[in-house]
């Protein structure tokens, strides 16, 4: 790229950095994004860049490839069902490590090494999510049933980026696993966010998943809604586009469903007019103006 176009690029990136200055913004960072070093300091550092030029991220984490392979090494079964991992009290001592220990001190060590700007907190800290038991079949999976965001609004006012592990202090005084895709809708709902962004492995939604010519850059919160009662979703996106529904009904501008396999998709999605992914808006009409995000 020649310094002219980076000058455009910059100047193409201008209009929307003043539009997001001061909203928050809900990441539900997970898949190769995740467990990938190189993709992982690329979201790295959008993330900061995203902070720097005045957006206020919020990241949300699960990190089930790091919880199996735990629990494997410690002769644990691994069993799921309807796509929820069975978490016994064993299990859920596993998932408080891995989680809480390991995979979000590591996001946080990402984002630090670009300035102290990160803290690393649980679910169950501050009481932020409370849960109850989705069923004695699943364990300690549980559904959250209320979110206390004031540990998340006093980060975000004392400058930080907040990265919160998806462990839950339960009514019944335990912990619980919660799926990340759920978390991430109910905390942005409760935020009041503008965005909430899901990185996954595919560029989006489908209207047939084997031809990529078939990509759904955006559709209403009633068409996203007829897709799940349809049965017309792969089993992987159900929780995210049903994690997109909850936030936009609950009053969250855009809900996108992003590859974060694709380098630099956050800044590809906030900063220019295209946009990547599938997006998802309240009304029939999903295009961008100056008053939404």
């Amino acid at each position: 790229m020649d310094l002219l176009s980076k000058a455009e690029t910059l100047t193409e990136a201008l209009p929307w950095i003043k539009r997001t200055y001061g909203r928050t913004v809900v990441i539900k960072y997970g898949g190769s994004a995740m467990t990938d070093p190189a993709l992982r300091e690329h979201v790295a550092s959008d993330i900061v860049l995203m902070k720097l030029v005045g957006i206020n991220p919020v990241i949300v984490h699960g990190g089930g490839p790091e919880i199996t392979g735990y629990m494997e090494r410690l002769g644990l079964p691994v069993e799921f069902h309807d796509g929820l991992r069975v978490t016994t009290d064993e299990a859920m001592e596993v998932v408080k490590m891995v989680l809480v220990g390991k995979v979000n001190k590591e996001l946080v060590a990402d984002i630090n090494s670009h300035g102290r700007l990160a803290v690393g907190i649980a679910g169950d800290d501050a009481n932020l999510i409370t849960a109850k038991q989705r069923s004695v079949k699943l364990g300690r999976v549980g559904d959250v049933t209320a979110i206390d965001a004031t540990v998340v609004h006093n980060l975000v006012a004392d400058g930080f980026i907040p990265v919160i592990a998806t462990v839950a202090a339960g009514e019944d005084g335990g912990s619980y696993n919660i799926n990340a895709d759920l978390v991430a809708g109910e905390l942005a709902a409760a935020l009041g966010a503008d965005k909430v962004i899901f990185l996954t492995d595919v560029d989006g939604l489908y209207a047939d998943f084997a031809d990529k010519s078939s990509l759904i850059s955006a559709l209403s919160l009633e068409q996203a809604d007829e897709l799940i009662m349809n049965d017309a979703l792969e089993g992987g996106m159900v929780p995210k586009v049903a994690a997109c529904v909850h936030a936009v009904r609950g009053g969250v501008r855009r809900a996108h469903i992003l590859n974060g396999t694709v380098p630099h998709a956050l800044l590809l999605e906030v900063y220019t007019s295209d946009g990547v992914g599938t997006m998802i808006t309240p009304a029939e009409e999903p295009w961008l103006s100056e008053e939404v995000l």
